[in-house]
């Protein structure tokens, strides 16, 4: 199943040296969730081939303009292009004010619903689930309420031998039982084993993403043991008391969570406008964790 995230923006505050404000498109199973919508996040869907139209769900991380300053536009334009099935957005509660202040003086109906879930950052908890992913909030410690989000794929059913299956003239009808774990008693006397003619899956996997936050032990359980973590590294470490004083983290706090954690894989993005190259901040992460990775804007990561 595919499980991935693409960057479209990875600039902290404003738009510079061609990085735009936070933005992310995870795609799970199909399944497309934009993270964030910072200025000019239409743009990039568009530059890296994103049909828009894909998205059905928004998580908005807090109001602080670089992470939701682009939606206003993107849901406009879904609008203008004929968009009728409804999006789901979870963000602070204030941010539907905001959308009906703007829609109400631009005169705009929407033609489509918004199904709009209210955050608290006050614990973590489940705010959405399908069949593919469960979404969890994660409580960060930034200057206004600020969540991350950890994204955990479903356990998927039991793989089957279809060759075995085969020669033992098993009926396709039992199938769907034997992926659910079920051994079969035949009318025959025949009995089959479950765990000789199915395989289990692969075990689910994990995103976590860490908006702007103060770097502390506070939410660290949550996002443990993730196979990929997104953390903001706004800055390097010799502007630690600039990142105190903003609630933000520096390169080598970030890898210090994912080393602290256990995580697989860590990105590192929000980048204060101040770096215009971004390779010491990567060089400070890695000295601490190996496996860390610049989030670049259009790559995708697979996780």
């Amino acid at each position: 199943m595919k499980f991935e995230v693409t960057i479209l923006g990875s600039s902290s505050a404003t738009p510079v040296y061609n990085r735009n404000p936070t933005a992310q498109l995870l795609n799970c199973n199909e399944k497309f969730y934009l993270i964030d919508c910072g200025e000019g996040t239409q743009q990039q869907l568009i530059r890296y081939g994103i049909k828009a139209s894909k998205i059905d769900y928004i998580f908005i991380s807090h109001l602080h303009g670089d992470h939701y300053f682009g939606l206003i536009g993107l849901l406009s334009t879904m609008h203008l292009n004929g968009r009728i099935k409804p999006i789901y957005i979870f963000a602070p509660g204030p941010l539907m004010e905001i959308l009906e202040l703007q829609f109400r003086h631009s005169e705009t109906v929407i033609r489509y619903d918004i199904e709009f879930v209210p955050l608290v950052a006050d614990v973590s908890r489940t705010i959405f689930e399908n069949q593919d992913v469960s979404v969890e909030s994660i409580v960060l410690n930034h200057r206004i309420p600020c969540t991350g989000f950890k994204f955990t794929e479903k356990k998927r059913l039991r793989k089957l031998m279809i060759e075995k299956l085969e020669a033992e003239n098993v009926p396709i009808n039992y199938y769907s039982l034997l992926k659910r774990g079920a051994d079969l008693n035949f009318p025959d006397g025949r009995l089959l084993r479950n765990e000789e003619y199915t395989v289990d899956s692969d075990q689910p996997r994990s995103y976590c993403y860490c908006s702007d936050t103060l770097f502390n032990d506070s939410y660290l359980p949550v996002i443990a043991n993730c196979d990929l973590l997104y953390h903001e590294a706004t800055f390097l470490h010799e502007m630690l008391d600039r990142a105190n004083q903003t609630h933000h983290t520096t390169a080598l706090q970030a890898a210090e969570a994912a080393k602290m954690v256990g995580a697989r894989k860590l990105l590192i993005g929000h980048f204060s406008s101040r770096y215009k190259i971004l390779q010491p901040l990567l060089e400070e992460a890695i000295n601490v964790f190996e496996h860390t990775q610049l989030a670049i804007e259009g790559t995708t990561y697979q996780i």
